[in-house]
């Protein structure tokens, strides 16, 4: 289990109705369980002293990203609307992170990329931990195979130290098999598992 202090955040990735509630549009199985595995966190974090950070994808009602506009996935996470709000037995207790707010990719809670012309920009991440003076960032949430691990390696491409609880993160698992090959990627650029 990591250890928090003032220099340690915990980073809740995209815990929303549409991929932590049976009934969002892109469902991701048993995402609901790391719910009480983030509570847990959270209340860990606040008790040491540590940051929570929660991001938040936060798309319009068109963007590339979308089936219906070209791109890979359902329409999720539509700004203002049920799918997008933060699951409600979520904890909330920190600062918010939204991604995907000009139709850009959000996989990372650290950048998002534009669809078309593979561009990207920092999110305000990066910003509020290095404000707070932290250097590890412990990350739980969804999905493994694309967000969770995403945050993982830019937040160790910025120099963090980065640490994932392995029971509090689901997979879409679109092939069998992506959510454990996202870990191992993010254990090979640098990560530890909890």
């Amino acid at each position: 289990m990591p250890e928090y202090d003032e220099k340690t955040a915990l980073v809740v990735v995209d815990i929303q109705n549409d991929f932590a509630d049976p009934k969002g549009s892109l469902y991701v199985e048993e995402g609901d369980q790391v719910v009480p595995v983030a509570n847990r966190e959270i209340e860990r974090a606040l008790a040491a002293g540590g940051l929570v950070a929660y991001t938040q994808d936060w798309h319009p009602g068109s963007t590339p990203h979308f089936q219906k506009d070209g791109g890979v996935w359902p329409v999720h996470c539509v700004q203002g609307t049920w799918g997008a709000e933060f699951r409600p037995d979520l904890h909330l207790a920190g600062e918010v992170v939204r991604k995907g707010i000009g139709g850009e990719d959000g996989y990372s809670g650290f950048s998002v990329r534009d669809p078309m012309s593979g561009e990207r920009d920092a999110t305000e991440l990066d910003r509020i931990l290095r404000q707070r003076g932290v250097e590890r960032i412990v990350i739980t949430g969804l999905a493994t195979d694309y967000c969770v691990k995403e945050t993982a390696i830019d937040g160790i491409g910025l120099g963090y130290e980065v640490r994932i609880i392995a029971e509090g993160v689901r997979a879409v698992n679109l092939r069998p098999e992506d959510g454990k090959r996202a870990l191992e990627e993010a254990v090979a650029a640098g990560a530890t598992l909890d």
